[in-house]
């Protein structure tokens, strides 16, 4: 099986360490990257892959934070992924509350999306990675292939069970060696952010955040 081009990651409890339950990383100074994730976007950075980012951050909808409060966290994440040498091509999060959209996981919307705003992707040529089983669901709504991030042998609907994100990357790019070209990633500072609703603004234009 060819590897994926296309790696839609989850965020909290994929990339960084997740808050409590019922709790956000509502600042920047919250944020801190798992073990081995700065290396495993790097890998798929220089094999040509396209990274993006897909992630519920209710906490917005309940005012816990705010749309400044949430650009800035990404902003972080974007700037501690390229100290390491890494970057992400996207980033996309739900704001809402549960039952109020169609992006929010496990719901297909925010993967639905950046396969509109980058029409090269095809669904089978693509992989969900996340922590949870409404990261699962996400992708399968949306035709990719999924991994579930937890203790190998756990039982899922995934398509694979990997320990951690820089083991599911060894697995699905097997002896991929580095080659493909590369995109460009996000500028620093700038994050592509939204959600899918109709009447509001989905993916910020190039140059714009909030």
């Amino acid at each position: 099986m060819t590897a994926p081009r296309t790696f839609f990651l989850d965020r909290d409890g994929t990339l960084n360490i997740s808050p409590a339950p019922g709790r956000y990383v509502r600042s920047p100074d919250e944020l801190t990257l798992l073990p081995g994730v700065a290396a495993a976007i790097r890998t798929l950075n220089r094999t040509g892959r396209r990274v993006v980012v897909v992630t519920n951050q209710r906490g917005v909808a309940r005012g816990l934070m705010s749309l400044d409060d949430l650009a800035a966290v990404h902003e972080r994440l974007t700037e501690s992924l390229r100290a390491q040498g890494a970057f992400l091509d996207a980033v996309y999060a739900c704001t809402h509350h549960e039952f109020a959209c169609r992006c929010r996981k496990p719901q297909p919307g925010l993967l639905q999306r950046a396969m509109a705003d980058f029409p090269d992707i095809a669904p089978g040529d693509a992989v969900m990675i996340g922590d949870t089983e409404s990261d699962v669901g996400a992708g399968r709504a949306a035709g990719t292939r999924t991994v579930l991030l937890a203790e190998p042998g756990r039982a899922s609907a995934a398509d694979l069970v990997a320990a951690d994100l820089r083991a599911a990357v060894d697995v699905l790019l097997g002896d991929v060696s580095p080659g493909g070209t590369p995109s460009r990633g996000l500028p620093p500072g700038q994050v592509r952010s939204g959600d899918v609703l109709p009447t509001s603004r989905d993916v910020l234009p190039k140059g714009e955040r909030r």
